[in-house]
């Protein structure tokens, strides 16, 4: 049969394992993600639910309050729309969950003729064109820039054909 181990022995051994196991949690939380909500905040209010066709604005506007936003074309149709986003570390935000309810007014009664939700998989990837605007002229450098203009003759009146153009008359 051993002998048992020394009590100074099973001290260090649990001090050891806590030591390791309080880093192993430090290191796992490092990595965990951040998540972030953005837009609308309403916690107990489900917008496609809450709201029904025949509704009013101000029955909608108890219930949901202020839109996030609104049609620039079509102001009879209030947007609220609410976002969550995961970011890790060091790594760009990535938009987990989306979601945008459409409320659209008939616009002589002012009452909710439809009411639509949209999710993260009814958006559509916008690729920007990497083509870039021609300009006229030459590109100058900010030295030309600033140094162009040493030199130059201010216009005279009688050399203003462009009537149209804000210069100052003396």
């Amino acid at each position: 049969m051993r002998p048992p181990l020394p009590k100074k022995w099973l001290t260090i051994k649990t001090s050891l394992a806590l030591v390791a196991a309080s880093a192993l949690a430090l290191m796992g939380s490092a990595c965990a993600p951040t998540m972030t909500h953005h837009g609308y905040l309403a916690h107990e209010a489900k917008p496609s639910v809450d709201i029904k066709v025949g509704d009013t604005q101000a029955t909608v506007l108890d219930k949901l309050g202020a839109p996030s936003q609104t049609s620039i074309y079509k102001p009879s149709e209030w947007y609220y729309i609410d976002q969550v986003s995961m970011k890790m570390t060091y790594k760009q935000p990535r938009v987990t969950a989306r979601s945008v309810t459409v409320v659209n007014f008939d616009t002589t009664t002012q009452t909710v003729a439809a009411v639509k939700t949209l999710s993260l998989t009814d958006g559509r990837v916008l690729t920007p064109n990497p083509n870039k605007t021609p300009t006229r002229g030459r590109s100058l450098t900010a030295l030309e820039q600033v140094l162009g203009t040493v030199g130059h003759q201010r216009l005279d009146n009688s050399q203003d054909t462009n009537p149209g153009n804000n210069r100052r008359r003396d």
